[in-house]
This record gives structure tokens, sequence and C-alpha cells, in this order.
């Protein structure tokens, strides 16, 4: 199957949600570049996202994050996985939806908790109760992330290629989505 993409992808969702994992299968799948902004923000800064964090903090490190979305908006059509505090950001919510299109993985708390609870790449849970801060950002940022012009819900037992295929399906099914399916050579 042969699929044409007229604008970025960008999923947007809590750690954990699988928004790298999930983005790199699609832009396989439809035959795009993926793209991950944090390692974007880790190369240009040569640090790691919890060094940036404990040198500059959280609020340089949104404004890093800020422009390199705005650059990555403007390259060809692709796959942008987004760090999760990402589309709290009604500047980053607005370029989004000037450029590209937003897709929320949506997670359960108990999925998400399992995935990041053993990460010591987190820097919002290097903390003395880690599961109380997430189960606060899981609350603070769904509604934030339901502004998403599209959503999918992960099903707990479902595999990466499932929720894969479960993205693309939802995304034909908009003309909005920017995501279309073309005739093949033969």
């Amino acid at each position: 199957m042969n699929y044409y993409l007229s604008k970025t992808l960008v999923l947007v969702g809590l750690m954990g949600a699988g928004k790298t994992a999930i983005g790199s299968l699609i832009a396989d799948r439809i035959g795009v570049e993926f793209i991950d902004s944090d390692e974007q923000i880790v190369q240009a800064a040569n640090m790691s996202i919890p060094e940036i964090f404990e040198r500059d903090g959280e609020d340089f490190f949104r404004l890093k994050e800020t422009q390199v979305i705005g650059r990555l908006l403007d390259a060809a059509p692709h796959v942008l996985s987004t760090g999760g505090g990402a589309f709290l950001l009604d500047e980053n919510k607005e370029m989004i939806a000037e450029s590209g299109v937003s897709i929320w993985l949506d997670a359960d708390f108990d999925t998400l908790w399992d995935r990041v609870k053993d990460k010591k790449t987190r820097p919002l849970l290097m903390i003395a109760n880690p599961k109380e801060k997430f189960k606060e950002l899981y609350e603070t940022r769904n509604p934030e992330y339901a502004k998403a012009q599209f959503s999918v819900k992960a099903l707990p037992s479902q595999n990466k290629e499932a929720m894969v295929e479960r993205v693309i399906e939802r995304l034909l099914t908009d003309p909005e989505s920017g995501l279309t399916k073309v005739q093949g050579h033969a």
C-alpha cells in the first residue's frame, strides 16, 4: 500500500504513550521520515534532557522545544514525536494546528505507569514519590491532550503493530488528516 502525506503528523501524549515507538513504525509504514523532537533537542544541546533540566531549568527546555518544533514543522511532511509537555503550550498547539495534524496516543494510567516507572530518563519523575507525580501529570495533562485533532485510544493488551494500524486507519477516515492512500504503479 502506498500513502501520500500532505501535513506532518505530530504525536502527542504523556510519557510512555508510545509516541516514539509508534511514530517510527507509522513513518516506516507510510514511507516518510520519523523525527523525535526530544532527540533533536538533545543533539543540539549536546546533553541529555535531565541534564538540560538540571542546568537550565524546565522553562529554558520548553523554549528550545518550541523552537525545534517550529523548525521541524517547516520541513517536508513527516511523523514527529513530541515530548509529553510540548502540547501543553498554546503556542505549540497553534503551530501544530497551522502546519500539521495532532494525534493523541491516549493510554490509561496503569499502562503508562507500567511503561515509565523504571525509566531513569524522565526528569519530572526523579523525585521522592514518582507515582504520585505521574498521577498528577496524567490528570492535569489529559484535558490538554484531548484538544488534539485526532485521538486514538491504546488498548491495554494490543501490540505496537495493532496500534499503528489503528492510528493509520483513523487518519484515513478523515481528509483533514493529510494522509491518503494512493494507487501503486503496476
